[in-house]
């Protein structure tokens, strides 16, 4: 195929971030392409014609989600030294609990659950890509030793299900209160955890 025809046009572009608008005002749940078109000044025929089918458009908006996602993610990922696991949770979480992005997590929560009972429609591979794209970011956060080990693929394992969990609380009862103090909590034990570990590594090694 032609590098060209890879390259979206501008309306093509324009389209997409109009229609993502819609999605998280909207959700994807019950998208049609008729109201959706009406409300991004489209047609039917122009988005089938730019996106291949509704499969296409639901499959370009789960990538423009997740773009959302990993620049998110990315700004820990580029901190240059590690910033240790607990850190990287805890702004990770201070983004989460912001209310203004309930939407883009509406979204992702919607998307994660779909792509489980959906594997092989448009949205197959999402759940499993962000669980990967969220535990890369983890293990560059966390110091070489740490990152190599089993222990501390145990340690972003878990410090990943506290933040799903606690968000998909949180997007469920909006009490951020009740769900911040499960994850700062959690946070401490993790601390502790983590200062015993290299307080472990520095001490000498006894003599036989």
């Amino acid at each position: 195929m032609p590098k060209e025809a890879t390259i979206p046009s501008a309306r093509q572009v324009e389209l997409l971030e109009a229609a993502y608008q819609y999605a998280l005002a909207h959700g994807l749940a019950d998208l049609s392409l008729r109201p959706l078109a009406s409300a991004i000044g489209s047609s039917p025929r122009v988005l089938m014609f730019l996106f291949g089918n509704k499969d296409g458009l639901v499959k370009a908006l789960l990538a423009r989600a997740r773009t959302d996602e990993l620049t998110v993610l990315d700004h820990l990922a580029q901190a240059g030294q590690p910033i240790g696991l607990a850190p990287a949770v805890e702004q990770i979480w201070a983004w989460l609990a912001t209310e203004e992005h309930r939407p883009l997590l509406r979204l992702w929560a919607e998307a994660y659950t779909r792509s489980l009972v959906e594997p092989d429609g448009a949205w197959a591979g999402f759940a499993r890509a962000t669980v990967n794209d969220w535990l890369d970011v983890l293990a560059t956060c966390q110091p070489q030793p740490e990152r190599d080990s089993e222990d501390g693929a145990t340690r972003r394992t878990l410090a990943l299900a506290v933040l799903r969990g606690a968000l998909l609380d949180l997007l469920a009862t909006d009490d951020e209160c009740r769900a911040s103090a499960a994850v700062h909590h959690q946070l401490a034990l993790l601390h502790v955890v983590l200062t015993d570990n290299r307080r472990s590594a520095d001490r000498p090694a006894r003599q036989p």
